[in-house]
């Protein structure tokens, strides 16, 4: 299994790696909620842009990502417009998405970028030649709120992002029962132990699939996406409570 570095974070190797959102709608917002994070244990923040009220304005973008960075320091940044069609705030037609993430992979100012991975072949690939180009990690993403699919599907999804050339692949999936979280996990464990060859993230959504938030380093979850004040998806546990039981379980295994 291959690591991903990210500034000084090993992804892929011991705990898997806390990802905070931040969900705001305006610079003020966005800035407020990163300097809220100091003195949390995190390793990534992620910006959730399509919750920004300029996100169609990319100078605007570019002014937030030159303030965000200072104030985060170190930190990684992960860049993300989750499209409404897989649960985000806004929709964006494929060009100006490809455009987006082409731009902001160009600033220098962020680390990794999101595409989601059933944008379209192409211009997926674009996306990720221009981000790996300018330096930046690439996680291809799949997210599904309605249902859980079979254990297959979960699996090919996630080795399809692995060959499109994403550095991690990541799927989120919706529970309907205690079961579609066990299918969840064998398909997690499935794909780390038989296919991938770089890390992958998975989780089971809302309350029912908590525990997949938890369990990463036993089934082969990279990373996990934890809280500090607003949720970006239903589930996300406070990023302190968080760090306190992964930590309880890596010292236990």
């Amino acid at each position: 299994m291959n690591t991903v570095k990210v500034r000084n974070v090993v992804i892929g190797e011991g705990l898997p790696k806390i990802i905070v959102p931040i969900v705001a709608k305006t610079k003020e917002e966005i800035l407020a909620a990163a300097k809220s994070f100091e003195g949390i244990q995190l390793d990534i923040v992620e910006w959730r842009v399509d919750w920004f009220d300029g996100v169609f304005d990319f100078d605007q973008v570019e002014d937030v990502l030159k303030d965000l960075r200072p104030v985060l320091g170190d930190t990684p940044i992960l860049f993300t417009f989750r499209t409404s069609k897989e649960g985000g705030e806004k929709a964006i037609d494929a060009p100006a998405y490809v455009e987006l993430n082409k731009k902001a992979a160009a600033t220098g100012l962020v680390d990794m970028v999101d595409v989601e991975a059933f944008t379209g072949d192409e211009y997926v690939k674009e996306i990720i030649e221009a981000a790996h180009a300018n330096g930046v990690k690439v996680v291809a993403s799949n997210h599904d709120f309605d249902k859980t699919p079979a254990k297959e599907d979960i699996v090919y999804r996630l080795r399809k992002m692995q060959d499109l050339g994403a550095d991690i692949p990541k799927i989120a999936v919706m529970p309907q029962n205690k079961k579609d979280v066990l299918t969840l996990l064998a398909a997690t464990e499935a794909m780390a132990t038989d296919y991938a060859d770089r890390p992958i993230i998975t989780m089971s959504m809302a309350g029912t699939g908590l525990i997949s938030r938890l369990a990463g380093e036993v089934f082969g979850s990279a990373c996990t996406f934890g809280a500090v004040g607003k949720v970006s998806a239903p589930g996300q546990m406070d990023a302190e409570n968080l760090n306190i039981v992964l930590n309880l379980i890596d010292k236990s295994m």
